[in-house]
């Protein structure tokens, strides 16, 4: 069984753009080697937005070196990148963009759930790149609720997103190794989690509150973070709770990180920030 080595509250929540306020839920630990081969997670809560003709969200920004992932729960996001990408996905769907060596994109509420108004939850994961990956293609997969496996549990479901769970292989195509697990599970509800001897496992509690291997309760806005030894995660909901499992092979490459890039040093770095001012990572 993989042991809690730590468990993380939440720090206050910042907007990004004007529309999505957000749960920086690794806090001090996003961009460190603790959670490799993931680099950050934003958790919007569900909040509710005026009708507006002006879809909120946030304008043309760049990546480079690593992978967007968004999963809606709530409304509507629209995107738009450089590549010629542009969709909107709604709840259960799920958006996975390969910024590799460079992207521009913009992402906003819906214009239709704008106009309408409403409620809007989502997260946002990102996924690091090893460093031989970070030149890819930039490329977007566009992952249907209904595309999506799912495993029934003991009073709940588990979503295959990436990865493979009971013999079951998720819908994401990654570089890496790697799992990420959307959890639902009532009150009372049970699941297993087998997981890989060696890899790190991070399990973010969205909302609700649950017991971990029967004895560490953790409620929602934050995460468990677990040993790298041992296999199986036991979790048991207190209450109808929404969960993230994520757990993959570890890269433990070096990481510099700065706003939208992350790559391996300094100077490359300083070469991606050149690239981006050149125009090298297209137009929109």
């Amino acid at each position: 069984m993989k042991k809690i080595t730590r468990v993380i509250a939440a720090p206050r929540p910042h907007w990004v753009g004007d529309g999505f306020l957000v749960h920086p839920l690794f806090a001090d630990h996003a961009f460190t080697n603790d959670i490799s081969p993931f680099l950050m997670l934003d958790y919007a809560a569900p909040r509710e937005f005026k009708p507006s003709a002006k879809p909120p969200g946030v304008g043309v920004h760049p990546h480079k070196g690593f992978e967007t992932v968004t999963i809606v729960y709530d409304g509507e996001v629209e995107h738009r990148d450089s590549a010629g990408n542009s969709g909107v996905i709604g709840p259960g769907d799920v958006q996975w963009m390969t910024a590799g060596r460079g992207i521009l994109h913009e992402e906003f509420h819906s214009r239709e759930a704008a106009r309408r108004g409403g409620i809007v939850s989502m997260a946002q994961l990102w996924v690091n790149l090893p460093a031989r990956d970070k030149g890819a293609e930039p490329a977007y997969q566009d992952i249907r609720d209904a595309a999506i496996p799912r495993v029934k549990l003991d009073g709940g479901e588990l979503r295959v997103i990436a990865g493979e769970h009971a013999g079951i292989a998720g819908s994401a195509r990654t570089f890496t190794r790697l799992n990420v697990w959307d959890i639902r599970l009532d009150a009372g509800g049970r699941a297993e989690l087998p997981l890989r001897e060696g890899d790190p496992a991070i399990l973010p509690v969205f909302s609700g509150r649950v017991a971990i291997n029967g004895e560490k309760i953790v409620e929602g806005s934050h995460v468990a973070m677990f040993s790298r030894e041992g296999g199986t995660i036991s979790i048991e909901a207190k209450e109808t709770s929404r969960l993230l499992l994520l757990s993959g092979e570890p890269l433990d490459e070096p990481i510099a990180a700065h706003g939208p890039f992350v790559m391996n040093t300094r100077a490359e770095i300083m070469r991606a920030m050149e690239e981006f001012r050149s125009g090298k990572m297209g137009v929109m």
